[in-house]
């Protein structure tokens, strides 16, 4: 089955059909360096992640390109209130962005390019604009020319006169159109600048990107990612420079991810709801942030709450536990019992690999996908709960191949790259850390409390349940059996 994915620019689900047959060319927007990386952040990072190891899984040569905006007002604003150069905070802020990454265990890209290292390029690329009325210089700055792109609007759907009908020129604005946006700004007293045809500047924006893109990957290339806030007016001005100067199709597809919330408000440091990766971190395993992010389709907005991560977790240890209780699986086997796997099941287990290839297929659904790997760990569970104390050959080599798929596919999402037994345990001990009741008591009440549901006594079950909580522990009953999770405030 073909790969099936979003694109922006029309609206519909295309064919992936790379330019070069097998070998897929994608630039991701980075990081503007000033600040460490909030979960927005991470969500971007993590979405491209995926989609560069699915793809690569499905035969794939993957040329990846993920630039550092390491220039630009907030970064200049930045540094003056930091006492320091702006080539030092944004090296600093590069350096942090690394460990966070690091922690969050994403592959590095291909290239990683810088736009103070690539000045000369976009000084030519806004040449190029000039040389066909595209684009002109005013007061020491450059401007596109919006109307000069007949395409302008087309990947946000917007309508340039209705945006025009609604813009404003402000007092000492140089700019023909309202709606024209600078490809290169004179240097203020104080701001770092480089010599160019229209005198010491910077660059602005968007137009690096349309530079570096054309320098690593082409004219014209396979996918263009970001955030959805990105559409416009930053995805919008990149297609118009690029298209405008090359005369050709900048992108086949953009693929754009959804938003993240906090409590369905926007994240902001104003609302005082701004969480960093490292904030998050201090509490959760990195692959439980991981779960959470793919437990919702890339596209889908995504709203962060204790809850959810929670969720996530337990989700999480539901795989590591069957991961465990297979590798646990005596070496010895017996071939005189009769296997206890039924057709039903077994063929459940076959297909497991095609049904999460489908889902991957569609746009990339990670969420339908997580759910073939729980319906999976469901079958494993049953039928481990049926083996007898040594297992046939052929039970024991479905069970142990079945979950070394799991392990791959999951790996997909970043999933079950630990030891599953180191992991449990250093849960397990987390956990305890964080409260005063010791592990023994908790199951000891766990016992008395199934022996109470088993005789109907409802009341005095939810007497356990209400003291346990009160003592921060949740408890989780499912087919398994009664598990336990420490409730964070």
């Amino acid at each position: 089955m073909p790969v099936k994915i979003y694109n922006t620019l029309t609206r519909k689900k295309d064919l992936l059909q790379p330019i070069e047959p097998g070998h897929v060319k994608l630039y991701v927007c980075g990081i503007t360096s000033y600040d460490y990386c909030h979960i927005g952040h991470a969500r971007s990072a993590l979405a491209f992640d995926m989609i560069v190891r699915y793809l690569r899984y499905r035969g794939y040569k993957v040329t990846y390109i993920r630039n550092f905006t390491d220039i630009d007002d907030k970064i200049i604003k930045r540094a003056t209130e930091q006492g320091t150069t702006t080539e030092e905070l944004a090296n600093r802020f590069i350096d942090e962005f690394y460990i966070d990454m690091d922690k969050l265990g994403i592959e590095r890209p291909n290239m990683e390019p810088k736009a103070t290292e690539h000045i000369q390029e976009m000084i030519d690329l806004i040449n190029e604009l000039i040389d066909k009325d595209m684009a002109y210089p005013a007061g020491g700055d450059v401007y596109y020319s919006v109307n000069s792109f007949p395409g302008y609007g087309k990947l946000s759907g917007r309508n340039l006169e209705d945006m025009q009908a609604g813009a404003r020129i402000s007092i000492n604005e140089n700019k023909t159109n309202p709606m024209d946006f600078v490809l290169w700004k004179a240097s203020k007293p104080g701001e770092p600048s480089w010599e160019s045809p229209w005198g010491p500047g910077r660059p602005g924006w968007h137009i690096e990107c349309s530079a570096m893109s054309r320098k690593y990957l082409g004219d014209t290339f396979d996918i263009h990612g970001g955030g959805q806030d990105l559409i416009f007016p930053h995805h919008e001005n990149e297609l118009a420079q690029s298209e405008g100067a090359n005369n050709k199709p900048f992108v086949n597809m953009w693929i754009h991810h959804g938003f993240v919330t906090i409590r369905d408000e926007k994240m902001s440091k104003s609302l005082g709801n701004f969480l960093t990766i490292r904030d998050i971190l201090e509490h959760y395993h990195p692959e439980v942030l991981r779960f959470f992010i793919f437990s919702t389709q890339y596209r889908n907005p995504l709203d962060f709450s204790q809850d959810t991560m929670q969720d996530a977790m337990a989700g999480l240890n539901r795989l590591y536990e069957c991961v465990a209780a297979v590798e646990k699986l005596p070496a010895t086997c017996s071939d005189s019992a009769d296997s206890v796997t039924s057709a039903k099941d077994r063929k459940k287990l076959d297909s497991m690999e095609e049904r999460f290839q489908k889902a991957m297929d569609n746009d990339f659904n990670t969420a339908q996908a997580q759910g073939i790997l729980f319906e999976t760990v469901k079958t494993l569970n049953k039928i481990l709960r049926q083996l007898p104390e040594i297992p046939t050959s052929e039970d024991h080599k479905l069970l142990v191949t079945t979950t070394d798929t799991v392990k791959k596919l999951a790996g997909i999402m970043g999933l079950l790259q630990e030891n599953a037994n180191e992991y449990l345990a250093a849960k397990k001990a987390a956990m305890l850390a964080d409260i005063d009741i010791k592990e023994e008591e908790i199951q000891t009440l766990i016992q008395e409390r199934n022996q109470a549901r088993e005789a109907k006594d409802w009341a005095r079950s939810d007497t356990i349940r209400d003291r346990l909580l009160e003592q921060s522990i949740e408890l989780k009953d499912g087919p398994e059996g009664t598990g336990w999770t420490v409730k964070r405030s």
